[in-house]
């Protein structure tokens, strides 16, 4: 049995990544849902990517963790390649992408979206350093397998996203196709989060190198729509 670290997306926190843990756990493994820095009660909205990622390799050291399956999704792609590039060897025994960004050193998350949704983000951002998603959006392009009803009620979940940790460039002492950690992509067809002309994969994953890809039916938000369907391909993508 395996230890799994899930760590969530933009607006996103902790407890909504549990239930998919849960599913998981209840195959025998290990599963920690930790809130990334920025995203938990009172945590200051100018959070900067840096602080996010070293909250996350706070966690793995205070927990004594080792030999985990670190997950990301979706921004967490971010958060998970900054962490594989700052701990000890060991610590991570393989990395998954789960529709995520993965940037390569002096890239932010605003340089691998569209021009046109840095420019909404921009226009949306809070005067105290916060931005949050549009239901439109989230109704429409992230839980587009979900009932109306169901999608409002996931949207009334999410907190304000610190905007720093999608402005920041991150800093990385070599490209994740360079990482000496084993990859998966893990990728949801159905997700609409990035439009034709950005695809998560390939044009995202071929950034990894060597990569396995585990692909399946699901949402953006799949962990909200399936998660136990989201667990068995996270387990899939895990898998030595």
């Amino acid at each position: 049995m395996a230890t799994y670290v899930l760590v969530h997306g933009a607006w996103h926190h902790g407890d909504l990544m549990r239930e998919v843990g849960d599913q998981i756990a209840a195959e025998g493994h290990v599963v920690h849902t930790p809130t990334v820095a920025g995203n938990r009660p009172g945590d200051r909205p100018d959070t900067c990517l840096d602080e996010a990622i070293a909250s996350i390799v706070r966690y793995l050291n205070d927990e004594a963790l080792s030999d985990v399956i670190l997950v990301g999704h979706s921004y967490a792609g971010m958060i998970i390649t900054g962490v594989a590039d700052r701990v000890d060897a060991g610590v991570i025994r393989r990395l998954v992408y789960w529709n995520a960004f993965v940037p390569e050193d002096g890239e932010a998350l605003n340089d691998l979206v569209p021009d046109y949704f840095t420019a909404m983000f921009d226009d949306m951002a809070s005067s105290d350093g916060t931005v949050m998603m549009p239901f439109p959006i989230w109704r429409e392009a992230l839980t587009n397998d979900m009932t109306y009803e169901a999608s409002l009620d996931a949207y009334e979940k999410l907190v304000p996203q610190p905007y720093r940790t999608f402005t920041d460039k991150i800093s990385l002492t070599r490209p994740p196709a360079a990482f000496d950690i084993p990859k998966s992509y893990l990728n949801f067809t159905d997700d609409t989060g990035m439009p034709p002309s950005h695809p998560w994969h390939p044009r995202l994953s071929q950034k990894l190198g060597l990569f396995r890809l585990v692909q399946g039916p699901g949402s953006h938000e799949i962990c909200f729509s399936n998660p136990g369907y989201a667990a068995q391909k996270i387990v899939r993508a895990g898998r030595d």
